[in-house]
């Protein structure tokens, strides 16, 4: 593997219908999850989720546009100048605001060696 790596998100592969650019997996990074997810206006179809089964826990960092994250039940709006964490055994759901949200979610299970799951592999090696 490469020292660096320097990649345009634009560039990057894409599963999820083009939801998610595989960032880790583009870049390298083998110590963290990380991608980039991508909604466009009005979207309302992330599936409401937890990492119970696998104990991690997720910071979400919204790079453009705005939206709402659901956390337990309670929701929270979201834009470049908010930071979220949610640990693990918590739900989750992200709503995309009027123009469309743009988001850097970032994950690993404290403590462990992080394992990538297969979702976010590129093709050519899942």
């Amino acid at each position: 593997m490469a020292a660096y790596s320097v990649k345009k998100i634009s560039e990057m592969e894409s599963t999820f219908g083009g939801g998610m650019r595989l960032a880790r997996a583009e870049l390298g990074v083998e110590s963290f999850g990380m991608q980039v997810e991508e909604f466009p206006p009005g979207f309302d179809k992330y599936p409401e989720h937890s990492h119970s089964e696998d104990g991690q826990e997720e910071v979400y960092v919204v790079l453009r546009g705005s939206g709402d994250i659901e956390i337990d039940g309670e929701r929270f709006p979201i834009d470049p100048e908010t930071l979220v964490r949610v640990g693990p055994g918590i739900n989750r759901r992200i709503f995309a605001g009027p123009e469309g949200v743009r988001i850097l979610a970032l994950g690993a299970v404290p403590g462990a060696v992080y394992e990538a799951p297969d979702f976010s592999k590129p093709a050519a090696s899942a």
